[in-house]
């Protein structure tokens, strides 16, 4: 008799567990990143509204750029200045999508000055009024973008834009099917080594935590700077559920999932003030977000969708 309420203690407590990380999961990612708005920009050429490209559309040009933006009015427009720049000179067939994630500042009437002003047709602004957190503009951005290329890469201008040329090289070269930039070979430098004591530690820990969720094989989960081709990113934005810092993590675990080969490769990076990311309480969000990825994967209360390629 012992024994059989010791049984079923174990599973009632079990049962009670899994509802109540699903009940979590429900709350936390309840917003889903839509996946079917028809999202519009103004054409510098027609001076008339025009629909993004979708994902499962054909390409219409050879690299798209996707930056996330949050209230990044002052340190946009260096970073499209540089990416601008580069991709120009070296004859890129490109778009940039700026994707304004609810900013409260004048982040796109800035880049939309900008675009003006300099007659930069293949810049865009995708806005939305709600903010989604990152992953959700990255995601959104990459749903909505032209090229057989994508490029996302942080509005800090952070990483070395001309370091796009490893992560090209890794993809059209060596086939792979995704490119992380990665700062791994950074961390005894000064740009690392400088910040502070506590960001150190929970580095360290974060890392740690990483590897227990069985994430080893990537040194560099978190830089924004990932190359992806149109297949691979039709097939795991269009299952992404992750709308905060941790959208990488799933990006990983679906990369995985569709068996797509990934390089990590080491690049030029430096830190840039003015990061939006609260230390303590992000840090425990993304921890409990990861947890969640694991979570609901494993449990099968997300599915993923296969396409055609």
């Amino acid at each position: 008799m012992c024994s059989f309420s010791f049984t079923f203690s174990i599973a009632l407590a079990f049962v009670v567990s899994l509802i109540i990380l699903r009940m979590v999961s429900v709350k936390r990612f309840r917003n889903m990143i839509q996946t079917d708005c028809a999202f519009e920009y103004l054409d510098l050429k027609t001076k008339r509204k025009k629909r993004f490209n979708k994902l499962e559309d054909a390409e219409t040009c050879y690299l798209s750029v996707v930056i996330p933006a949050y209230n990044e009015s002052e340190r946009i427009i260096k970073m499209l200045d540089e990416t601008i720049s580069y991709l120009t000179k070296n004859n890129y067939d490109f778009e940039i999508i700026v994707v304004n994630d609810g900013s409260k500042d004048d982040t796109v009437s800035v880049v939309e000055t900008y675009r003006l002003a300099n007659n930069i047709h293949r810049l865009k602004v995708l806005s939305y009024q709600d903010n989604l957190g990152k992953g959700g503009a990255v995601t959104t951005g990459m749903l909505n973008a032209s090229g057989k290329y994508i490029l996302f890469a942080d509005a800090d201008g952070a990483s070395n834009f001309e370091e796009i040329k490893k992560l090209e090289n890794a993809i059209i070269q060596e086939k792979f099917d995704a490119a992380f930039g990665s700062r791994a070979h950074m961390v005894n430098t000064a740009a690392v080594v400088k910040r502070s004591i506590l960001r150190n530690i929970l580095m360290k820990c974060f890392h740690f935590y990483l590897s227990i969720m069985g994430i080893r094989d990537i040194a560099d989960t978190q830089c924004g700077f990932k190359m992806f081709t149109r297949d691979s990113a039709r097939q795991i934005f269009s299952n992404m559920h992750v709308k905060g810092w941790i959208f990488d993590i799933e990006v990983i675990i679906l990369l995985r999932f569709f068996k797509k080969k990934i390089k990590e490769i080491p690049i030029t990076w430096h830190e840039v003030p003015g990061s939006k990311m609260s230390l303590m309480s992000d840090s425990f969000q993304m921890a409990l977000d990861l947890f969640l990825i694991r979570f609901n994967y494993f449990t099968k209360f997300w599915n993923i969708k296969h396409h055609q390629q």
